[in-house]
């Protein structure tokens, strides 16, 4: 009889299970969906008159150089797709890396974003990660095997603000988005520095970017909100970018990593590569 009641046990989970990964994995990604709808949506083309712009005497040098180097002449990014992969660790305080695959929908001038990325944990176990930036607000869910959330928030003030750091920190990626507007502005640091200061709504933050010949060589901000162990914390965060490539006839970094500051020293928690990036221009 225990035999029996163990054999339909076992029967119910090698049936239910793979049904039931398979329905929440559908009813995740329609969310998923959802939101790259509502993103690219919400995105409109920018005219190409922001060039006029970016001449402008009140723009720092190197950010001038940076733009004219990085930019095809007469074009506009009005949205771009990327494949990454590469590896993550939750935290500084874990010394235990996870591979990664993600998905990003970028719209530069929504502003905002959806990542979608694979984190593979254990042979055969992997948890759908999804950030986002749409419409002013952040938000972010972790799901087991792409179908069961086991955690997610957004819309708080610490998630729409370290939201928006992360849309400016990767810019590099779509540089369209550093060019000045009503929304970004530029401040000179020095010869091979300035602070972007970029606000949608009453939001508003502010990296700064660190120039080599011409390229972003890092971004650093000493206060970008985070989720810590103890709770939501301001610290200090820095990413840095290298192996540029000219792709449809933009100039991006393939490679990155970013990390916090813990006692003064720079911890990485994230490496990664890009594998392909595609634009949409308007003119």
């Amino acid at each position: 009889m225990a035999t029996n009641v163990w054999l339909a046990l076992v029967g119910v989970l090698v049936v239910g299970l793979p049904l039931a990964i398979s329905v929440g994995a559908r009813f995740q990604q329609r969310g998923a969906d959802d939101l790259v709808d509502r993103l690219v949506g919400s995105a409109r083309p920018r005219s190409i008159r922001s060039r006029a712009d970016a001449r402008s005497t009140d723009v720092p040098a190197p950010v001038m150089k940076y733009l004219g180097w990085a930019l095809p002449e007469g074009r506009e990014i009005h949205g771009a797709r990327l494949k990454q992969r590469g590896t993550l660790r939750t935290g500084t305080d874990t010394d235990r890396w996870m591979s990664f695959e993600a998905d990003q929908v970028v719209a530069p001038h929504a502003p905002g974003f959806v990542w979608n990325a694979r984190v593979t944990i254990a042979l055969l176990v992997h948890l759908a990660v999804r950030d986002a930036f749409v419409a002013g607000a952040g938000s972010g869910q972790i799901a087991l095997w792409a179908a069961f959330p086991i955690a997610s928030d957004g819309g708080t003030p610490e998630m729409n603000s370290g939201a928006l750091h992360r849309f400016l920190a990767e810019a590099a990626w779509y540089p369209s988005a550093l060019r000045p507007s009503e929304h970004l502005h530029w401040r000179a640091i020095d010869d091979s520095a300035a602070l972007a200061t970029l606000s949608v709504g009453d939001l508003e933050v502010s990296l700064e970017f660190r120039f080599g010949d011409p390229e972003i060589t890092a971004v650093y901000t000493s206060a970008r909100w985070g989720s810590f162990p103890d709770g939501y914390d301001e610290r200090p965060w820095e990413g840095h970018f290298r192996n540029y490539r000219l792709i449809d006839g933009v100039r991006v970094p393939t490679e990155g990593e970013v990390g916090w500051y813990v006692n003064g020293e720079w911890a990485c928690v994230w490496k990664g590569t890009v594998a392909d990036i595609t634009y949409e221009f308007s003119e």
